[in-house]
């Protein structure tokens, strides 16, 4: 379960950037293609948080589509998962968004 390994590093810099101060909430924008499964980082969000500023704060998901542009017919197109295909068949295509993990916003007092 990569969430764990993910949400850790989130809440470390969270933690690091609340600076004592005590987190209410997180917003993270997560990309589609990142396979990061919604209810398990929550999850994860919560055992990670006990015991730190950010322990009872709510976690608040952005997921973003996985975009990809197609070199051969200059279509951008939606992408579930990482075959790369366009629906002109092509394959020639790059992924332009998708990939994201950031932190949008925290709430502290």
């Amino acid at each position: 379960m990569h969430e764990m390994a993910l949400t850790q590093s989130v809440l470390d810099a969270v933690c690091e950037h609340a600076a004592g101060r005590r987190v209410h909430s997180v917003k993270l924008e997560v990309g589609a293609l990142c396979a990061v499964v919604p209810d398990a980082m929550q999850f994860c969000f919560e055992l990670a948080t006990e015991g730190t500023v950010a322990d009872g704060a709510r976690l608040d998901l952005d997921i973003r589509p996985g975009i990809a542009h197609c070199r051969s017919c200059d279509a951008c197109f939606e992408i579930p998962d990482l075959i790369l295909l366009c629906p002109c068949g092509g394959a020639d295509v790059e992924v332009v968004s998708g990939r994201e993990l950031k932190i949008l916003s925290m709430e502290v007092s």
